[in-house]
Order: C-alpha cells, then structure tokens, then sequence
C-alpha cells in the first residue's frame, strides 16, 4: 500500500511517522524538499519530493501512482486534489473543515467507490467523534440532549505562560488571528444570539478547568450547523467555543477595536509602530499609550494596554515592513515574540458539556474532558491533528473504514474504531456521567 502526503508542515510528523512505523509505503511532496526529507528520515519504506500546487500535471501522476493521498495543504487546495482523487479512484483524507463545494463531490465520489474523509483532525475531528460517541449511546438509552457545550483550545502549558498574552503560538499566528476576524452564531437557551465580529469576545465564558485554572472562551463560528451534523433535533443550547488563558479576550477585543486587525495595504516606510499606532488614532504620537488607554476606556495598567506595549505597538522602533496591513504588522511582531520556543510544552483541551433528559424523565449532565501535553517527540497541537488523520488512513487501507463519498467522522463506524486506536496512543477524553444538573 502506498500513501502520498501533500504538505510537510507543523502537523505532519506524527501522522509521517505513524504510516512510516506501519511499514506502510509513504511519499512526501513538499515545497520545501529539505523539511519532506527530515520526516522521512532513515526509513526505506519513504521518499521525498520538491513538488509545488502549481504543477497539476505531477500533482496528478502522484494521485494516481498511490492508493491513498492526505492533504495537509491550506484548505482552498483540497477541493483540486479531491477532483483527481475522484479521476483515479482514489482514497483522500484531510483534516480541514469541509467546505460547501467539496460536499458537492459527495455522489462522485460514490460512483468512484472512494472516501473523502475530512475534518478528521482535533477540532475539527476528535471532537466530533468523542461526541457522537456519547451523544449515540444516550440515543441508545432513549435519552434526549437538551443542552450541548463543546470547547476547544490549543495553548502554551501553564508553566510556558510569560507575556501578558498568556499565549504563544504552536503554529502561524496568522491563523488565530484570522478566526478572531470572524463573528458567531449559537443558539441558547432556544433563541439564536448572532454576534457580529465587533462582538465576537464581549462577553467570555469564565470556566474552571481542572489541572489548569480559570480559563476564558469565545464562540466559534456557526454552531448552529452542528444541531444537524450531530442529529440534536430537541436542543435547546448548542455552543462551539474556544479556550484561552484570561485576558486574551479584553486584548483581542482592544486591538480589534482599534483596527490591528484590518487588512488594507498601508505605506509603514521611515515609520515607528509608535506613530503608526497614532496615525490609526488619527493624534499626536506622544504620549500615545494614554492616548490608546483613553480611547478604549481602559486603565493604563489594564491587560490590553500591557499586552499592546509588551508587543511594541507604542515604541520607538522602526516598523519591519514598508508596505504591509495592520494585521500583516501585528502578526509579524507576534511571530517574533510570541512562538512556543523549541522544546518548550503546548497543551490542548477539550470540554464537552451535555444536559440530557433520560428516557423516564429524569435530568443529569454528562462532562467528557481532554488535557494532552508534548510529548518529547511532538507538539500536543500535532499530535492530536496528525494521529486521528493517521489512524483513519490505515483502517481505509486495511478496510476497516468501508464508507463512500465525502465524509466527516461522526457516523459510528468510523469513529469507534478510530477512537479505539487513539485511547492506545493516550489520546482519551476523561467521561464524567450522572453528575447533577447545577454542574
């Protein structure tokens, strides 16, 4: 059996190994030859190639030369590696959302007799299988959900927590960034709450965690989506959200406030961030943290005042870039202060929280909990994305995943077994069940 992976990025080395130590055949394609090579290591059973998305014609003589194809690419690819997947009659796996135009392949793919599994990552991914495992057997007990919270966050370990942020990122800070962009949608209490993107981190969850204190969360996206996806036709409250350490919400919502994150070019050439930040003010430079403090209403030692002047939004150095957004600009000074240093621990953890009406009338809330950290190998963040995607390829390989067309892992066939696998690995949510309902 052969699988060809198309990106080498900083979730790729744990599925790369997981084949590789299967004695499976693996092929890497990647931009950059020398980080293929790294993860194929000694192996015999691997190879690396220098291969770009622009070459559709080598992109298709791979498709067709493996039994299986994974796509780590940015997710607006994915649709053009389904299509020759579909062509050759190929087996696809990627762990981004799926999107409306490769759902719209679902009945090619049948006719091809291939699966396109998506979402089989973290989130998206295991928390779609570690629900639908519980939201089943409560179906099965003749049990109703009424309430359903699901969050998620990738985060430094506690003990990595020193910069008023209290975050540092695993990955591209482009794409956390990015998200806090978007607005959200959940329902509650029967009433949906749409929240602008100028609202997004208003109003935070306060949440305790255990082994990790009180943690803030925000909406994520449309959770409206899942009261299908999930089949939770009696809920009443169904709300996606992620975790941070507090604070990140009053800083994002600051920055945001203040248009850090637009994307329109500006000309930053002979310009400090410090009269940048008083161009976007539309003031004098001095002085201009109490200029920004009175602007938001904030105190002058408020975490969102620290955090902008930690990064150095309102020194005296010379901004990096001539040309550039404001988002561009906040990213590059994020990328240059704030990546989790080599060695150093990440940690991600997952809540799921349901309110369920039993069969005979009676109420209890069910808890289902995950707190992963590094392994001296991998980043929890890689692990928990990378193993999923890495387990699924192996059961459509040997046949234990038998499902056609375009998939995401919530139908018990695909994620029982693949849970099963993960729990080997140590990858388990902890379920608490009967607790009462004031929890």
């Amino acid at each position: 059996m052969k699988v060809l992976l198309l990106g080498a990025g900083m979730v790729a080395k744990p599925l790369a190994d997981y084949i590789l130590n299967n004695q499976i055949e693996l092929t890497i394609a990647s931009r950059t030859l020398a980080k293929a090579e790294k993860l194929i290591g000694n192996h015999a059973n691997g190879k690396a190639l220098q291969w770009t998305i622009d070459d559709l014609n080598q992109l298709d003589e791979l498709i067709a030369s493996h039994d299986l194809t994974v796509s780590l690419l940015p997710y607006a690819h994915h649709v053009t590696v389904a299509q020759l997947c579909i062509k050759h009659k190929k087996n696809m796996v990627t762990t981004s959302y799926v999107s409306e135009e490769m759902k719209a392949l679902d009945a090619e793919a049948k006719n091809a007799g291939i699966i396109i599994l998506n979402e089989i990552g973290v989130d998206p991914g295991f928390d779609h299988m570690t629900a639908m495992r519980i939201i089943d057997k409560v179906k099965e007990k003749g049990g109703k959900i009424k309430e359903f919270y699901s969050l998620c966050g990738a985060l430094a370990a506690p003990e990595e927590i020193d910069n008023p942020f209290k975050y540092k990122f695993s990955w591209s800070p482009k794409g956390v960034i990015m998200a806090g962009n978007n607005g959200a949608k959940y329902l509650k209490d029967g009433e949906i709450v749409e929240l602008p993107t100028e609202k997004l981190f208003k109003d935070p969850l306060k949440i305790d965690f255990p082994e990790v204190g009180e943690m803030e969360v925000y909406p994520n996206r449309n959770s409206l989506a899942y009261i299908d996806i999930y089949g939770l036709k009696d809920v009443t409250t169904m709300y996606r959200g992620t975790f941070r350490y507090p604070d990140w919400c009053e800083i994002m919502d600051a920055m945001k406030t203040l248009g850090l994150f637009t994307y329109e070019k500006q000309n930053f050439a002979g310009k400090t961030y410090k009269k940048v930040m008083a161009r976007q003010l539309e003031v004098y430079p001095a002085n201009i943290k109490e200029k920004v403090a009175e602007r938001l209403r904030l105190p002058i030692d408020s975490p969102a005042i620290r955090a902008m002047e930690w990064l150095g939004l309102f020194s005296d150095y010379m901004v990096a870039m001539d040309e550039g957004s404001n988002f561009d600009l906040v990213t590059y000074l994020m990328l240059k202060k704030m990546m989790l240093p080599e060695g150093a621990r990440d940690m991600v953890i997952m809540l799921h929280s349901f309110l369920i009406e039993n069969a005979n009338g009676s109420k209890e809330v069910i808890k289902s909990r995950l707190l992963d950290f590094a392994t001296k190998e991998d980043t929890s963040i890689a692990r928990t994305v990378a193993l999923p995607a890495a387990i699924a390829v192996k059961m459509i390989l040997d046949g234990r995943i038998t499902d056609k067309g375009v998939h995401i892992p919530v139908s018990k066939s695909i994620y029982e077994p693949i849970l099963t696998e993960l729990e080997k690995l140590g990858i388990a949510m902890k379920e608490e069940w009967g607790l009462p309902i004031n929890n």
